[in-house]
């Protein structure tokens, strides 16, 4: 009888792993937007991210038990309003129309045939349609550029005439507009608004119309909302009542206009996020199975749940389902469909049918699976921060069935910064935390004060806290680690991307726990972030820093690039040279500055990417480079 063979005994970040930084790239297929069409609801739509094919945007359709592709090379189904986009397209029946990201025009599809321009080429972009069947139109959110680029553009609620491509505009004046949704009867429009210097997750007002009878809007009635609440994904039922998430109660909670149209009331309160902040259009997190179910998900101490909604009395009754992350939900003629993830479930688009057990996949993010033994499964854990403050984070341990680190030492530490910085960490299999875990790095991947997922009291720790609090609760997160002997107080590394790099920046600036760090397109110059940031972050700073009025001198207190000889940790950068987001500069003055003090540091600048790296052969470089600088610094291949 043969033994089983004894694992390689190697250091913790030297482990040799099967889960290539190429691997990690071949599986990098973001699946998004999810939509349902077809003649009887049956077809199911949504974006596949081509890594391969510099990142563009496919539309697929599922249909009958066949997947077709929509919008071959070189479409790209991608919207930039906002920059962040989503709501790229909308499917009526077998028609499908969207927004290419080359040229900004909306293009009709139907599956056999070639895609058919709808607009004109502009100064415009268009997301967030819905189809207007009765007055042969979309509508949908416009952004309208001028010739002089550093003008903000000009947004507002948009019809466009499907036969020849006229605009008119329905609804105009706030800086920002999203979620037009008409009525099941084509009488109504609501849709969502918002005005400097307010993001969307601060407050948002929702506004009813009646359609006139030449398509104008009759005078609009606001529903609810206001500069302190915020509301999302406004939806009609079957029965033409209106559906909407308000935080009003220091949660996202689902509430309903009532049928007299003057008062609105809370359908199932509960501490739990029925919605997520709006950064891109077209999230949705419920549907309606009838108008006496609703079919909902919603977020529990940062994990999802699927639940059925009762709205006559308020019951809710779990869905049983594998997944801990659901991204979005839409509800079709007997059944759900999802994009959803778990520790060991990739993001995937699931079925789920109302008559029959368990759940069928129709695609998913990553193909080639690593063996499950060789995934590290995060654990939730909660620990204390300054002043009192608990914070939230999934831990990774390092793990590989093949290797093992010599007796009685540590691994080294990565503490992930997550971007936003109003947004959150989920614990969906990400082939890019394997990549480190399977090579012997501990990750903590951190939901510091500001995140959402739990409640409004914690997301709005981060206002005026910005470069603090999330700060503190990533350098109490390490410390947490080496405490419970988890991780080598000498090897921890921090990274982050977009604000994420403001933490890590911060943090390697201003805190001495963290011995060596990488930013990815991070903020290192706040008043320079405000001065080149595109419009829909444009005031986002005087929530998170101060009003204009008194920012200065805080941004010269937080802002890294003031303090560079507080900075002496090695940092490598990555930079997307077409970010108009967080531009290259602020990368580059970083690099400039560390390079001048001697400090160790490298740059990784990258053509044709944006805000995130979109291209095969870019993932594959900048995560090979870093973690050539963590064994090179950290000496690990030698150790």
């Amino acid at each position: 009888m043969t033994s089983p063979a004894s694992p390689n005994i190697a250091a913790f970040g030297a482990w040799p792993s099967t889960i290539s930084a190429a691997r990690v790239a071949a599986g990098a297929t973001p699946l998004s937007s999810l939509m349902l069409g077809g003649s009887d609801g049956g077809d199911i739509f949504w974006l596949a991210g081509r890594a391969a094919e510099a990142g563009r945007n496919t539309l697929l359709r599922y249909h009958g038990a066949t997947t077709e592709e929509l919008t071959p090379a070189p479409f790209n189904v991608r919207s930039r309003v906002h920059e962040y986009g989503g709501g790229a397209y909308a499917a009526e029946g077998e028609t499908v129309y969207f927004s290419h990201f080359k040229d900004n025009c909306v293009y009709r599809v139907i599956p056999g045939d070639a895609p058919v321009a709808v607009t004109q080429a502009g100064k415009q972009r268009f997301a967030d349609f819905v189809v207007d069947r009765a007055r042969n139109r979309l509508i949908g959110v416009r952004e309208l550029h001028g010739d002089d680029e550093h003008a903000q553009p000009t947004n507002t609620i948009c019809a466009i005439d499907i036969a020849g491509g006229a605009e008119t505009v329905l609804a105009q004046g706030a800086d920002f507009y999203s979620s037009p949704r008409l009525s099941p009867d084509g009488r109504s429009l609501v849709w969502l608004s918002w005005d400097h210097p307010r993001m969307p997750w601060q407050g948002t007002t929702l506004w009813l119309a009646d359609i006139n009878a030449d398509g104008t809007l009759a005078t609009p009635k606001r529903i609810a909302g206001g500069e302190e609440e915020s509301i999302c994904q406004p939806e009609w039922s079957p029965d033409n009542l209106l559906h909407f998430v308000s935080d009003r109660s220091g949660w996202w909670n689902l509430y309903r206009l009532r049928a007299d149209r003057v008062r609105t009331e809370g359908l199932c309160p509960m501490e739990a996020e029925f919605a997520s902040p709006h950064w891109t259009f077209g999230n949705s997190m419920y549907g309606f199975r009838s108008a006496s179910e609703i079919i909902c998900t919603y977020i529990d101490k940062g994990v999802s749940r699927l639940a059925r909604l009762l709205p006559g009395s308020g019951k809710l009754e779990a869905i049983a389902n594998p997944y801990e992350e659901i991204r979005e939900l839409r509800v079709g003629p007997g059944y759900i469909a999802m994009l959803a993830g778990g520790p060991t479930i990739p993001m995937e688009l699931a079925r789920i049918d109302f008559t029959e057990e368990g759940v069928e996949i129709l695609a998913q993010s990553i193909d080639d699976l690593p063996e499950e033994a060789n995934l590290s499964i995060p654990t939730s854990i909660s620990y204390p921060s300054a002043n009192g403050r608990t914070a939230h984070a999934f831990y990774y341990p390092p793990r590989n069935q093949d290797v093992q680190a010599p007796a009685g030492s540590k691994p080294p530490v990565i503490v992930i910064s997550h971007g936003g910085p109003t947004g959150m960490t989920v614990n969906t299999l990400n082939l890019k935390t394997q990549f480190w875990t399977s090579r012997g790095f501990g990750v903590l991947d951190v939901n510091y004060g500001g995140s959402t997922g739990f409640g409004r009291a914690y997301r709005d720790l981060l206002k005026g806290q910005w470069g603090i609090v999330d700060v503190e609760d990533c350098v109490a997160g390490a410390q947490a680690l080496v405490e419970r002997g988890l991780a080598d107080g000498e090897r921890l590394i921090i990274r982050g991307g977009s604000a994420g790099g403001l933490t890590t920046l911060c943090a390697l600036t201003f805190h001495d726990v963290f011995k060596a760090g990488a930013s990815y397109y991070g903020v290192s110059d706040l008043k320079g972030l405000d001065q080149d940031s595109h419009k829909f972050e444009s005031h986002y700073n005087e929530y998170l820093i101060a009003p204009k009025a008194q920012a200065d001198a805080i941004y010269a207190q937080r802002s890294p690039i003031n303090h560079t000889d507080k900075l002496s940790r090695p940092m490598i950068f990555f930079q997307g040279l077409d970010d108009k987001v967080v531009p290259p500069q602020q990368s580059e003055m970083m690099v400039d500055a560390l390079k001048k003090r001697g400090i160790p540091v490298e740059y990784v600048p990258l053509e044709g990417e944006g805000h995130g790296f979109r291209k095969a052969e870019n993932i594959i470089r900048t995560l090979e480079a870093e973690l050539d600088f963590y064994q090179n610094i950290f000496k690990l291949n030698h150790a």
